[in-house]
Parts: C-alpha cells; sequence; structure tokens
C-alpha cells in the first residue's frame, strides 16, 4: 500500500466517523465507520462497525469486529470475534478467536486454532487447523493439515496433500460431549492421510484411511491403506 502523510482516525468510547484514507484506524469503544477505509492499520479492541470496505496491510481484530463489505489485507489476526459479510482476501490469516466470513476467501496462509465459518469457496497455499470450522463451499489448497478438535465441516476438499488427524481433547471429562468428526461430501488429492473422517467420496493417488472413518467409495490410482477400525463400503483401483 502507498504510503502517503495520512492522519490517524481514533475512537474512543461511543462515536462515528467518515471512513477515507489514514494511517492507523483504532476502535477502542463502540464506533462506526459510515464508509470505505483505505489504512495501513486496523485495530478494532472494542465494539466496531465498518458500513464498507475496508484495504489495509494489517488487520486485528481484539473485541467485536463488523465489516459490512470486503476486506483486502496482508495480515489478519482475530483474537476475539470478526465477521466479514462478504469476501475476505488476505496473504496470511489468523484465528484465535472466532471469524464468520460471509462470502468467500483467498489466502496464501490459513492457521485456526479458534473457529472458523465461511459461507462460500475458502483457497489457500496451506489451509492448518487445530479447531472448529465450517466451509460452505470447496475447500482448496496445495496443504492441508487438519488436526480435528470439535466439529469441522466442508462442503468438499481438494488439495496436492490432504492430512486429517484427530486431536484428543486436553480434559477428558469432555470427551463424549465434543464432535471430534470432519464431514464432506469429496476429498480429493494426491496424498490424503485421513481420521475421524465421514465422506461421500475420497479420490486420491496414495490414500490411507484410519481409525473412525467412515467412507463411501475410495477411488486410488496408486497405494490404498484401510485401518481395521474403519469403514469403507466400496473401493476400486482407477
Amino acid at each position: 500500500m502507498e504510503m502517503k502523510k495520512r492522519g490517524d482516525l481514533h475512537i474512543n468510547g461511543f462515536g462515528s466517523a467518515n471512513g477515507g484514507q489514514f494511517h492507523q484506524v483504532t476502535i477502542n469503544g463502540k464506533g462506526t465507520v459510515n464508509s470505505d477505509i483505505e489504512c495501513v492499520v486496523f485495530d478494532c479492541n472494542g465494539s466496531g462497525t465498518v458500513n464498507g470496505n475496508v484495504m489495509t496491510n494489517k488487520a486485528k481484530v481484539n473485541g467485536n469486529g463488523k465489516i459490512k463489505g470486503n476486506l483486502e489485507c496482508e495480515r489478519l489476526i482475530v483474537d476475539g470475534t470478526a465477521k466479514v459479510e462478504k469476501n475476505l482476501r488476505v496473504d496470511h490469516f489468523k484465528v484465535a478467536g472466532k471469524a464468520t466470513i460471509g462470502g468467500r476467501v483467498k489466502a496464501e496462509e490459513i492457521n485456526i486454532k479458534g473457529k472458523l465459518t465461511v459461507e462460500g469457496d475458502c483457497e489457500a497455499d496451506l489451509f492448518k487447523a487445530e479447531s472448529h470450522f465450517m466451509i460452505g463451499g470447496l475447500l482448496n489448497a496445495d496443504h492441508v493439515d487438519i488436526k480435528i478438535f470439535g466439529e469441522c465441516k466442508a462442503k468438499e476438499i481438494g488439495g496436492q496433500t490432504i492430512l486429517v488427524k484427530h486431536k484428543a481433547p486436553l480434559i477428558g471429562l469432555f470427551k463424549t460431549f465434543i464432535q471430534t468428526q470432519l464431514e464432506t461430501e469429496c476429498i480429493e488429492g494426491d496424498k490424503i492421510e485421513l481420521e475421524n473422517t465421514k465422506a461421500a467420496v475420497v479420490r486420491g493417488n496414495h490414500v490411507t484411511i484410519g481409525a473412525k472413518c467412515e467412507i463411501g467409495l475410495v477411488e486410488y490410482t496408486g497405494e490404498l491403506s484401510v485401518d481395521k477400525k474403519a469403514i469403507v463400503k466400496e473401493y476400486r483401483k482407477v
């Protein structure tokens, strides 16, 4: 983003302001920005709403942030609760809190340790999740690395390497109350290793179906390994 002499926008307490071009935008109280924002740093620590699009280098949400348009940034960190009603374009995306995207996501790297909900497709070079996520469309990444801890859903998953492992709860008391399974209609990739996965179809070259998997059909071109604690209704080499 081009560096110009820009002022800062700070909303402390209850207030509203018009959008525009700024160096830093900070919302510490309950603030509303009434139009598009272009800035270097966007920081929401309170309850903030932007009635438009946001374009920034770095965005961080520690409180409760809502963007009613698109968000485009190099780095997005969500430690609180964030909602983007339209699309998200980001290089590096980290979720430790809760993030909801109403449209699609396009990123280089996604790292989830909280909860991510995407209504549309989600595309990345690297998708790494150690917690909850729900993707309404296609999850497509070169490398998919999922450690299931809670409910994980995607309509379809595609990539070069797809690894899905079970992550045991830290507290044994909650073990029976947490659904630890990945649910999807179709998984397609080159190297696929699955645990605790329910899928209608799995297609790949080297496929490993691990414990607690329920798979309707496996199609493979290279090698297939199926754990004795897995259920595969049909498989065929193509």
